[in-house]
């Protein structure tokens, strides 16, 4: 029996547990909770199944959830260990390198105050940087657990499942062979299996010519790439696109636990497949040392996972890129049986893998039955109707009670589509979603609120984005952006203003590539809330250096605290400051450097420190003291 992946802490509070795990076979659990030796809770199979969800994927392929109700609280800030029990296998079975030194067994500690905690996005295992979650383990490895952060927040692209490195699309294939799951009927005339598209090679580089062409939309095609045929997916590495369900489970698999990889590595390491051209066979080798030092760190990323909760969103490459951007990309997008079957299977992905764990009363007993009935027979009529219920579902979103209480925001579903134009960018959310939003934080005193992008980025970048939308183009640049969209744009700004709302708003972003921290003051109102955003982006990903000290040089001379063009913006009623790295040199504001961020909080829900936990092993602090401070 393996572990494939996990457990992986998920909503933990004093009152309810919630961990899961992938796992080879079907497994009977037993849980027991102790603290200095005390055992404080202990939960046998016949207790446990109650609170166990399992799901099969395949014949070695399952998925458990465990959402466990808790009679009596647990103490919170200290930490309580736990024996996990599979088939009556303990954690040296299964994972024998799960446990930090000089403890007996895996602990978790609840911290419902909130006074750190951690965040990024932007995790590509192909990416040349070293993986940001390895400092997450260092950092638990080397803090004493009573000063751990209380949250891990992953804040969108998990997986890149439109980006996949060639060497990491074998590895699928050679894991999803092991996990035994059943063919998947796919709607393509070129390849109709799921199992016939795994065993062949032809198409690795060459996914993008299996991907419907956008007939449907022909004009807006033709003015975004020149009259090219391009597929309905826009993104320029859709070359071996995450398609089959199998793909979806099996990628989860190998970016969370070194177990997958022990499985394929049993004959060896990663070996280039007959058929390549020497171009791609020289790509295809080039990134084998990548994806094997990202492999080599599974094991303390796992670790990590399962100390500390962890909370995910979506955002467009757990998916597809520019996934809901545009009215004419949804229009095109699912209206075609396979690029929705691609969109849906992704989803489903991210709900059994990472959304489930977020919220688990959002997910209907029934709606766990039929995605059991679809995992069975995948790619029959309920197959599809599953993945269009789920298109429409509308909590993504959700809250984790703490103190302050992380707000988490889906900027993927509930898009405002514009009025204008089927090709212009689409709200991040729509009217009803923040009207629900403002109620939600009605008579708050602090938030944490996590948007995916930036809600408010940089100046000039946006204006780039302004700039080709206007031409039609809004695809092109990526141009999604909270101030894109009128409506969204006067909503939030609204909502800000909003009296009862709360003073201090911590808003944790990531998806940009590169991280910055600006403390946002709204012009003439007193009361206003204090708003702080903290990008951090990637985790293993960034943006081209050369071409972001352009951005950054650019966007200080045009938008300088006396240039007339910030009144051209939808943020000219509010003084944006930024607080510059301590390493900044000349100025620079934009921090390019792969890691994760670690934001310390005030009593009342203020930043006091902000760190950025960097791959290469350097701690950057953000100068938040208001000398250091430049406004724009």
């Amino acid at each position: 029996m393996q572990v494939l992946a996990g457990p992986l802490l998920r909503r933990m509070t004093a009152d309810r547990l919630t961990l899961w795990l992938m796992t080879t076979e079907s497994v009977k659990l037993d849980l027991t909770l102790l603290q200095n030796d005390a055992i404080l809770l202990t939960l046998k199979t016949h207790q446990i199944a109650k609170y166990h969800t399992q799901l099969k994927a395949g014949d070695g392929l399952f998925i458990n959830l465990l959402d466990i109700a808790l009679e009596n609280t647990l103490p919170t800030s200290q930490p309580i260990h736990y024996d996990l029990r599979l088939n009556g296998l303990d954690w040296t079975y299964w994972a024998e390198d799960l446990v930090y030194p000089n403890q007996p067994l895996p602990f978790f500690i609840i911290q419902p105050n909130i006074n750190k905690i951690l965040h990024g996005s932007c995790r590509k295992p192909h990416h040349p940087s070293k993986d940001g979650l390895l400092r997450v383990d260092e950092l638990l490895q080397d803090t004493a657990p009573s000063d751990w952060p209380s949250v891990l927040m992953m804040s969108g692209d998990q997986i890149y499942a439109d980006d996949v490195a060639a060497p990491m699309l074998w590895a699928i294939h050679q894991l999803i062979p092991r996990l035994r799951m059943p063919d998947e009927k796919l709607p393509c005339a070129e390849i109709n299996s799921s199992h016939q598209l795994h065993k062949t090679t032809a198409y690795y580089y060459a996914r993008e010519t299996l991907l419907p062409e956008n007939k449907q939309n022909r004009g807006m095609i033709d003015q975004v790439f020149g009259g090219v045929r391009k597929p309905v997916f826009t993104t320029d590495t859709a070359q071996n696109h995450l398609i089959s369900l199998a793909e979806v489970f099996a990628m989860y698999a190998l970016v969370w636990s070194p177990k997958g990889w022990d499985l394929i590595f049993e004959k060896g390491g990663i070996s280039v497949p007959p058929g390549l051209s020497d171009e791609h066979e020289a790509i295809f080798t080039k990134q084998i040392p990548i994806i094997e030092d990202f492999v080599k760190g599974l094991p303390k990323v796992r670790r990590s996972l399962a100390h500390l909760p962890v909370a995910m969103i979506f955002d467009d490459h757990d998916i597809t890129d520019d996934w809901n951007l545009t009215a004419a990309w949804e229009d095109a997008a699912y209206n075609h049986d396979f690029s929705a079957r691609i969109i849906g299977n992704a989803l489903l992905g991210y709900l059994m893998c990472q959304g489930w764990g977020n919220a688990p009363e959002h997910f209907s007993n029934e709606l766990i039955h039929e995605i059991q009935t679809v995992l069975i027979q995948p790619g029959k009529k309920h197959h599809d109707e599953l993945l269009h219920k789920l298109f429409y579902f509308s909590n993504w979103n959700y809250t984790w009670q703490t103190t302050p209480p992380l707000v988490v925001l889906d900027t993927r579903t509930h898009r405002w589509r514009s009025e204008k134009s089927l090709e212009k960018p689409s709200g991040l959310m729509d009217w009803e979603a923040l009207t629900d939003l403002q109620q939600q934080l009605k008579g708050l005193e602090a938030v944490i609120l996590v948007s995916p992008a930036p809600i408010f980025g940089v100046k000039l970048i946006e204006s780039v984005q302004r700039v080709f939308t206007w031409f039609g183009q809004s695809l092109m640049v990526d141009a999604e952006n909270w101030m894109a969209h009128p409506g969204s744009a006067y909503t939030l700004v609204n909502m800000f203003r909003h009296n009862k709302t709360p003073q201090n708003f911590v808003i944790l972003s990531g998806d940009v590539h590169y991280s910055f921290v600006y403390d946002i003051q709204l012009r003439g109102n007193k009361q206003g809330s204090d708003l702080w955003q903290i990008t951090s982006s990637g985790i293993k990903n960034e943006f081209p250096k050369r071409l972001l000290g352009i951005f950054d040089r650019l966007n200080r001379w045009l938008y300088s605290p006396r240039s007339p063009l910030n009144w051209f913006t939808r943020r000219r009623s509010m003084k944006v400051i930024p607080h510059k790295p301590e390493t900044s040199d000349n100025g620079k504001r934009l921090l390019n450097a792969s890691g994760v961020s670690l934001v310390s909080l005030n009593k009342d829900g203020s930043p006091s420190t902000v760190i950025q936990l960097c791959s290469d092993g350097r701690d950057i602090h953000f100068r938040l003291s208001e000398q250091d401070a430049t406004w724009e």
